[in-house]
């Protein structure tokens, strides 16, 4: 009678707990750098766009989406697996509005987009997300409000946040224009997006063209929008 030999998987918390750091290394090792910051009556995302073939057509390279026409949500990291965090996030607002009635807030969408994550963490048979993402609204009571989501399951709100291959880098220069400032409480649209652009340049060490970054803004008028060449300019 034949032998046969079974090959057992055992499920190691450390596996995982090294798995995510896997994630958190592809984010650090992507090749764009993103900043957002959010003020007084607005908040703005704010990427690198690179262009790796001449013969991309350069409107379909984005790292910057529309959750809902108020939420948008900027990618960082491996651009499938922050895509697809996206489009999970875009039916969890599609479920919420069908089953309350009304748009999801961007603190609950975070939050949302946080336990996915974490669950990635916990199942053997899915890998944590090698992407990072930074969700941008307006609120009619809070004002402009900012969060990040991370692989590990944590999302966190932010006066101003980095992420990618020089995030520190880009974070000791928003910490240096927040002190400067005391704050951002008080910069307006054009302020921020002007600061934001500022920040990544100093960061990056190079003056940008303005098909060489994208950006995101969404103000009191509370609908996500992109910026268009000509308002990078």
């Amino acid at each position: 009678m034949a032998s046969h030999e079974y090959q057992i998987t055992v499920f190691s918390p450390e596996g995982k707990l090294h798995q995510i750091e896997y994630a958190f290394k592809a984010i650090k090792s992507s090749t764009l750098t993103t900043v957002a910051i959010r003020g007084k009556d607005a908040s703005v995302l704010v990427s690198q766009k690179k262009v790796d073939d001449l013969m991309m057509d350069p409107s379909t390279v984005t790292n910057i989406y529309t959750i809902t026409p108020q939420i948008g949500c900027m990618v960082t990291g491996r651009e499938a697996d922050g895509r697809a965090w996206m489009m999970r996030l875009r039916q969890e607002a599609f479920e919420y509005l069908q089953d309350n009635g009304t748009t999801i807030p961007v603190d609950v969408l975070a939050m949302k987009g946080a336990d996915i994550a974490q669950l990635y963490t916990q199942k053997s048979g899915m890998r944590a997300y090698g992407a990072e993402l930074i969700l941008c609204a307006f609120d009619l009571a809070k004002g402009p409000l900012l969060y990040k989501i991370d692989p590990a399951g944590h999302y966190i709100g932010f006066y101003a946040c980095s992420s990618g291959m020089k995030e520190q880098e880009a974070q000791n220069e928003l910490e240096k224009f927040f002190r400067e400032k005391k704050g951002f409480g008080d910069a307006d649209l054009t302020e921020i997006v002007k600061l934001a652009i500022v920040s990544l340049q100093n960061t990056l060490g190079q003056d940008f063209k303005s098909t060489d970054i994208e950006g995101g803004i969404v103000d009191q008028s509370r609908v996500f929008r992109k910026l268009a060449t000509k308002d990078i300019e």
